[in-house]
Order: C-alpha cells, then structure tokens, then sequence
C-alpha cells in the first residue's frame, strides 16, 4: 500500500478519543457550526471517563461557604507546586460555569433537600486555605464519570457529530513546518486505513495507566496519544509523576472511589487502628492521595497489613446507615461484592494502592492548545483530559480535578480551535507526499514479522518491570535498573510477531500497535523518574528523605521545575513552573502538611 492509495477523508476538526475531554470539545466544534469527526476505539459511552466514581469539583457552595480561590490553594498544595498556577486559577474559576451547564446538558445529579446539586466532601479539598475539609465534590450517587459520559454523548447525538466508532489512531500528519495535519487512522472491522485530513487536530486519547500490571485503568488505557505525540517529535512533560489511588480492590485493581472515605468511611490496620491519624492528624482519612497510599504502603511494610499475607488495609464503612450507603454508594456495594466477595454494610472492604492516573503528559497551556518547550503553540493542534499536561495536577492530583479538567480543558481546546480557525491561524493545507510513509512502514513489518517476539509475554514484562522498579516508592538502584530493562524491552516490541495477518477484526494486530505506545510511555517515566533525584506528589525516593533542608525530600532550588522528553535520543530538558496565576497574587512555595 502506498500513500496514494490510502482513502483521505477531509474535516474542520478532527477529535482522537470520545471520553469527557473529547466529547466536550466535540460539543463545542459541532454547536459552533464545524465539520467535525470523533474517532474511538470503543463506543463513546464506554470511555474510561465512565469509570469515575466520586465527583467533579466546583466550589458551588451548595452546602456550605466555598470559594475558588481556596480551590485553587488546595490544587496548588496538592500538586506539591509543581502545577501551574494560570492555568490552574482558569480551571478553578471556571469550575462553576461548566458544572451548571453540564446540568444543563442534562446530567442527573444527586440533589440536597433543597434541590441543589448534592456535594460530598473529598481528600484534599478544604475550606479557607486549609482550615478545614469542605464538600465540594459535586456528585451523581457513586457514578459520576458515567452519568456524565452519558449526558455528553446525547448533547453530541444533538449536536449531528460525527463519530468513527471502533477506529484507532496510528499517527500524526505533520509538515515540514511542523503544523498538525490530522490523523491516519485504522479501522478495526476492516483493517482499512484512512487518512483524516483536518484544520485542527484534537488528541483526547486518556491517559496510559496499563503500562502498569496493577491498575484500576481499562484496557483500552495504552497511550495512544502519548505514543503518536513523541513519535511525531512533540516533548511529553513530567511523565515520572503517576497517582496510585490509595483505594484499589486488593487482587482486583478496581477503583473504590475517595468518596466512600468523603461519605465517612475508615482505613484500618490489623490493629484496626484508625492508622491515618497518625499520618494526617487534621485530614486524616482525607488526606492527599499520595499521602494515603504511602501511609498505606508504609503500613503494610511495616507489618500491620490485613489479610493471610499481611499485603492489604481494610476500608470499614460498617458504622454507617445502611440506608445512606444505598443511596450514596450503591454501585461500590456491588463492585466490593462482585470483585472481593463483601457485603461492605456488614464487613469492610481490603483495599491496597493501584495505578490510577497520569499527572504528566502532552504540554499544553490552559487554552487546550499543544506548546513546544518555549510555549509557542504546535499549529493545528490541541489536547485536553487525561493525555494532556496543561499542568493543573502538578506532581500530585486532587480527587475529582479530573472530571473538572475535562469539562475546562475539553470546552477550551474546542473554543481556540474555532478562534484559530476564525483568525485565519489554522487552515487546510496538503497533505506532505510522504506522510504515510511511517505508518504503513509499521504495519507491513507487522505483517511480515516472522520469528519475533510474544506480544503479550513483552506487554506483561513491561508491566512487571514497571511495578517492581517505579511503583509508589522508589529507589535509585531499582530505577536505574528499571532503565536499563526498558531499554531491552523496547527492542523486542519492536521486533513483535502476530499470527493472525487477517484484516477484519484483527485484535492481534491492535494490541502489537497499542503496545508500541505503550513502550514509549513507560520508557519516559523511567527515564524521567530516574532523573529527578527528589520526593515531590507522587514521586517518592528513598535516597531523598525528608530533612530540614528538603521537607518531605522536595527539592525546590534544583528541581522546583517540569521535565520534559524527547523522544530522540531518550534525552530530558527542563522548564520552569509558571507560579504567576492570572488575577491573583502567587501561591508561595511552602511545605505540604496535613
């Protein structure tokens, strides 16, 4: 197959991914009168947005005094200041906004008495620059992300876009001049590749938790767009920060959500201590993630964990109304009988820290649009959700700050695509002559590879390795040597064998594709992490402990900054963290307590 025989299919805008972030954006596109094509890999209402559970953050006030100034301090603290602070105040600020008008679209939330959303409060989330927690998760019983997902979708249905469902996204097209030309892109039913040839190229791809063995991510959860940015030569920014949810079914990596803790639930040890209080004696329970999952895991070394191999914690929620948990947490009552055989009313739930969410990804700034090192926007391209770093998670995420990113950051990359293309910035221009060329080189070696490697036996090593040697706590000889085994994981990924050379429904050939994500992935956040040589979020080392120098190991004189990797030479750089926000006075530098 060459270039010109591959069919060209020509759109305003192209959307890579139909989670939250993509689905606003398509909103957005669509309502505002653009031709606009949204490509999944599975059924829209089957992104991993559906598996969010608590929230989404806005200080609405609904039950008690908020404001979002003290939002944006908690998002600031949380990310242990290594988010930026424009674009965090943006998405603070607009917090309110989008969650009414996602009411709007029709997103059944829980109520108050009165009638008001229904708001629980969450890890992390005070009132007043600290003082106390406040309830400001906004939520839809236990289901948020798939009400959410839901309510979307239907707008989008409304809207007439266009959606290529069960198509995956292989590759940039970029030109010379290195604007983004669209996407190619295969169709999983045939096997036929398409190019989609668009003004402005979204990427809402998710994040990439499976590079991990133990994950509450799903399975379509691989990178995609993390793969094709660094492949087309765009940096990834701070990749060594990845969020372990204290509260993974243990056994099962299925997420019990923060809000079981939000609603008053308790993490016990053997001792059926109360051991958080020892840990975060003012937030205790609700603490940071990061903070929970190494009291947890710091608990579980030390010999107090629960269960007949002493690797889990309990979460007990037996002290709570039965009826409340019926209302407010019906579906995590289902999932800890399905997923650990307990009823959660009579006895409560072993959980232990699981992969969750990426902190790092493709640089943008709070308009949604993609920036090189310097912050010059990549002409014709644009990223929003989990794929994206406009950093406002730092090196640590608040609970519910992921729903909220989406809806902020998918409706702002909608709206600079429309300014772009209002000003004239972005236009169609032809497709380079050879801009297949990669692409089709990928998939005939797939096609003729004989004699090469398992792709599933490679995916399981990468996993493994990136368990054991990056995992909640770090260490530098681990790291190095987790280096060094990526390294010779990625040369048998690239020498991968699939049996099955068929064209329809061919999921062999999607998984070898996937993992070529997948690979450059794990490679940036060893590479990264390795490098950091300090504790700061979620990145926690052993050989930088906690001193009067370096609270809790954080470096701020050589390391208060983003890293980014290219892609070339495996090589890093760095930029500084914009501590300006946009209206109001700079959240100083301080140490994180609880």
């Amino acid at each position: 197959m060459s270039n010109s025989s591959i069919p060209v299919r020509k759109f305003d805008a192209v959307i890579v991914g139909a989670g939250g972030s993509g689905l606003r954006a398509a909103i957005q596109l669509s309502e505002g009168g653009l031709k606009t094509a949204v490509l999944s890999k599975v059924f829209p209402t089957r992104s991993h947005t559906v598996a969010a559970q608590g929230g989404v953050s806005a200080s609405l006030g609904n039950s008690e005094e908020d404001h979002w100034h003290w939002h944006m301090y908690d998002t600031v603290k949380g990310s242990d200041w290594l988010g930026d602070q424009d674009a965090i105040e943006y998405m603070c600020r607009k917090a309110p906004e989008v969650v009414v008008e996602l009411e709007h679209f029709g997103m059944p939330f829980d109520r108050t008495d009165e009638g008001k959303i229904y708001q629980r409060p969450f890890g992390g989330h005070m009132s007043n620059f600290g003082e106390k927690p406040v309830r400001r998760a906004c939520a839809a019983a236990d289901r948020t992300g798939h009400a959410m997902l839901h309510a979307l979708y239907q707008r989008n249905v409304r809207a007439n876009t266009q959606f290529f469902v069960e198509w995956m996204a292989l590759d940039l097209i970029r030109d010379e001049s290195g604007q983004v030309l669209g996407v190619i892109a295969l169709e999983m039913e045939t096997g036929e590749v398409v190019a989609f040839h668009a003004k402005a190229t979204i990427f809402a791809t998710g994040g990439a938790g499976r590079i991990y063995y133990s994950s509450t991510n799903a399975f379509i959860n691989t990178g995609d767009g993390l793969g094709m940015a660094a492949r087309a030569g765009i940096a990834l920014e701070d990749m060594e920060f990845w969020q372990f949810h204290p509260t993974g079914v243990a056994g099962a990596g299925v997420l019990i959500t923060e809000g079981v803790r939000g609603e008053g639930g308790i993490l016990r040890n053997s001792d059926n201590e109360r051991f958080m209080e020892r840990y975060a004696p003012n937030a205790k329970d609700l603490a940071s993630r990061d903070v929970v999952s190494r009291a947890m895991v710091t608990e579980i070394n030390e010999g107090r964990g629960c269960g007949p191999n002493k690797d889990f914690v309990l979460l007990d929620i037996t002290h709570l109304d039965p009826a409340t948990i019926m209302k407010r947490l019906p579906g995590i009552r289902e999932i800890s009988i399905q997923f650990a055989g307990i009823d959660p009313i009579q006895a409560p739930i072993p959980v232990v820290p699981t992969c969750h969410y990426q902190m790092g990804g493709i640089p943008t700034n709070f308009k949604g649009q993609v920036v090189s090192a310097d912050g010059v926007p990549v002409k014709g391209f644009y990223a929003a959700g989990e794929v994206a770093c406009a950093s406002v998670h730092g090196a640590n995420r608040l609970g519910t700050n992921s729903l909220l990113d989406l809806l902020v950051f998918g409706k702002s990359s909608g709206d600079s695509v429309i300014e772009d293309l209002a000003s004239g910035a972005i236009v169609h221009k032809d497709l380079p002559a050879a801009y297949a060329e990669r692409t089709l080189a990928r998939l005939h070696r797939l096609n003729t590879q004989t004699g090469g490697s398992n792709v599933n036996e490679t995916r399981l090593e990468l996993q493994r390795t990136m368990q054991k040697h990056c995992g909640v706590f770090r260490f530098k000889d681990m790291l190095v040597e987790g280096v060094a085994k990526i390294v010779e994981i990625e040369k048998a990924v690239a020498r991968t064998e699939i049996k099955d050379k068929s064209q329809v429904w061919n999921t062999a050939r999607v998984e070898a594709l996937e993992l070529d994500n997948l690979i450059e992935v794990a490679k940036a956040t060893l590479v990264s992490a390795e490098a950091r040589k300090e504790s700061r979020g979620a990145h926690v080392r052993d050989d930088a402990p906690d001193t009067p120098e370096n609270p809790n190991g954080r470096d701020d004189v050589n390391w208060h900054k983003h890293t980014l990797w290219e892609r070339e030479g495996s090589s890093l750089s760095y930029k500084p963290v914009t501590m300006t926000p946009l209206t109001v006075e700079t959240i100083a530098l301080k140490t994180r307590s609880y």
